[in-house]
């Protein structure tokens, strides 16, 4: 059990990374707003983390070489497009416009963020646990540790004003060079 939720934490930590970059660009009029934004970064992140390391559990050892081999370029390509969008975008929006993030956008950060996950769910059989209840665990610890950082990141973006998204943007950049470094 301590095992998996060394795993767990360990996985949460470059969604973990990604929500406090969303959360410092999302400027809004109210609370509850926020507090949306905040939960569907949580549910986006936890469920595919919870997800593809049931999908690499279930594919077993017979992809683990493909896989491994460009899980790591395939999140850099998506994190680094989506780090310079953000970049670009923090130099064409006035301070005062609100940002809003796409399910589009939050759909391809989970899975960036998550193929690492499921990398991890081939050493599932390694582990004598419940595959199903590891998973759970991971999606959990995920969706915690998301909205956590989507709290920070406001925050943050509170006093970090116009640079809030073009530090976002540079988080999710220095995500997708450490994975394949």
């Amino acid at each position: 059990m301590f095992e998996i939720l060394l795993l767990a934490l360990a996985l949460a930590a470059d969604a973990f990374a990604a929500a406090i970059g969303l959360g410092s660009t999302h400027r809004s009029d109210g609370k509850s707003q926020f507090i949306k934004m905040a939960l569907l970064i949580g549910l986006y992140f936890g469920v595919a983390q919870g997800v593809m390391p049931l999908i690499g559990y279930a594919l077993g050892s017979t992809m683990l070489g493909w896989f491994a081999e460009w899980a790591a370029w395939i999140a850099f390509i998506i994190l680094v497009a989506l780090g310079i969008k953000m970049l670009y975008e923090s130099c064409s929006v006035s301070d005062d416009t609100r940002i809003n993030v796409s399910h589009k956008t939050l759909l391809s950060l989970a899975i960036a963020t998550s193929l690492d996950a499921m990398a991890a769910g081939f050493t599932l059989n390694l582990l004598v646990v419940n595959a199903y209840a590891a998973c759970l665990i991971i999606a959990l610890t995920t969706a915690i540790l998301s909205v956590l950082g989507a709290y920070i990141g406001r925050q943050s973006g509170t006093w970090l004003g116009s640079w809030a998204e073009a530090l976002g943007g540079l988080v999710l950049i220095a995500i997708g060079v450490k994975m394949v470094i």
